[in-house]
């Protein structure tokens, strides 16, 4: 799990500066270039379902996508090209989405009781994702212009996952035998949570919330470098201490609050983070950059964490794993690729001979999540307490 996230937080959270600075891309080859992993999160509930969980048992699959990712990261970071970048780009995020379910499937499938054991792998992750920014900045130095070498980075990690998944433990496919279909891969059961007004409304904002983040994903690390900001990357791991930190604190609020008020202070705190960056600097208001970062926690853990709870209590056990994956697909798929598509346009549309108008740029998912925010407070009814308290029992 550590080598999993690390693989993805090494090259992710830097390329925008690495596109920009050293590639020369514009903002909306940036844009598509982030939103490959979108589209690939779209398209691979499709291979694992109808491939992996049928034919092969999943550490050997998990292996192999690996080392071809190995050998498409390591040649991405030769790419002069932004053209050529993203469509390599892309097609190593179709192999890495994938891996993303067989890690879990692989760790679920060896415990005896997942609720309990589950959190401390997977903590190792976001262990995984911190230590990204620490070597980046703390241990190798990397300036902007050595950036190609995260990829090489990121190479080695995902050759090291791969050989290290065929001694992982046996892990069968578990649908072998078993009829499967695209409508079933979609979730099409879970289609009946529609049915609830404030379900809508809470997939609608869900897919809408994840615009404004693509700003984030997509240009925080090149847009804190643009301010001179100092060890960008590891001062961006302060959102990952973060958002372990503000995940202990859902399960109390949860219960005093309700779900409404827990995802309205998640987009709450999307409007400030925007804010923050939109009028912090490199000097004496730098706190404000800070607190952009730190708020990730809040932004995250808030909506993300209190929404996949939220929906494992409207699903129901019939259908829990076809409602997650319909809310993951329309949020790191659908709202996404539109939110990394939409942010490379504005960027370009502020830009002003070489010099990027940041505050302009961050006003957008500001105004975004303000919109969002008001529409999931006016029409989001369900408050209910009996339902945190069922979906956190």
């Amino acid at each position: 799990m550590f080598l999993e996230f690390f693989i993805w937080g090494v090259w992710y959270v830097t390329m925008s500066t690495y596109l920009d600075k050293v590639l020369h891309a514009t903002g909306q080859q940036i844009g598509y270039a982030y939103a490959a992993m979108a589209v690939a999160t779209i398209i691979s509930p499709f291979f694992v379902g109808m491939i992996a969980d049928r034919f092969f048992p999943a550490e050997k699959v998990l292996g192999v996508l690996h080392l071809a990712g190995a050998v498409l990261l390591f040649w991405v970071s030769s790419i002069a090209n932004p053209n050529t970048f993203i469509w390599i780009i892309l097609l190593y995020s179709l192999l890495y989405a994938p891996t993303l379910a067989l890690a879990n499937s692989v760790a679920f499938r060896q415990m005896s009781d997942p609720s309990k054991e589950f959190a401390s792998i997977r903590v190792l992750g976001t262990i995984g994702w911190i230590a990204t920014g620490w070597l980046i900045d703390k241990v190798f130095k990397i300036s902007t212009d050595e950036l190609a070498l995260t990829f090489k980075m990121g190479a080695a990690a995902s050759a090291a996952l791969g050989l290290l998944s065929f001694f992982l433990p046996s892990t069968p496919p578990k649908a072998k035998g078993e009829k499967s279909s695209f409508a079933k891969i979609l979730g099409v059961d879970a289609f009946v949570l529609f049915k609830d007004r404030s379900f809508n409304i809470f997939f609608i904002a869900s897919i809408l919330i994840c615009i404004p983040l693509s700003f984030y994903y997509t240009f925080t690390h090149d847009f804190l470098t643009d301010t001179g900001m100092k060890d960008v990357a590891f001062n961006m791991t302060f959102g990952q201490f973060s958002e372990a930190l503000f995940i202990l604190s859902i399960p109390i609020l949860f219960r005093t609050i309700g779900v409404k008020w827990m995802i309205a202070v998640g987009m709450i705190a999307w409007v400030l983070r925007f804010l923050c960056f939109g009028y912090g600097d490199a000097g004496a208001a730098e706190w404000m950059l800070f607190a952009g970062i730190i708020l990730h926690g809040v932004c995250f853990d808030f909506f993300f964490v209190t929404g996949q709870i939220y929906t494992d209590s409207k699903a129901g056990i019939n259908i829990q794993s076809s409602a997650q994956g319909m809310i993951t697909m329309a949020t790191y798929g659908i709202g996404m690729t539109i939110g990394t598509v939409l942010s490379g346009y504005v960027k370009d549309a502020y830009k002003v001979g070489s010099v990027i108008q940041w505050r302009s740029v961050w006003m957008v998912p500001a105004a975004i999540s303000a919109a969002v925010l008001i529409l999931f407070v006016l029409f989001f009814k369900d408050n209910k307490k009996g339902a945190a308290h069922t979906a956190l029992a």
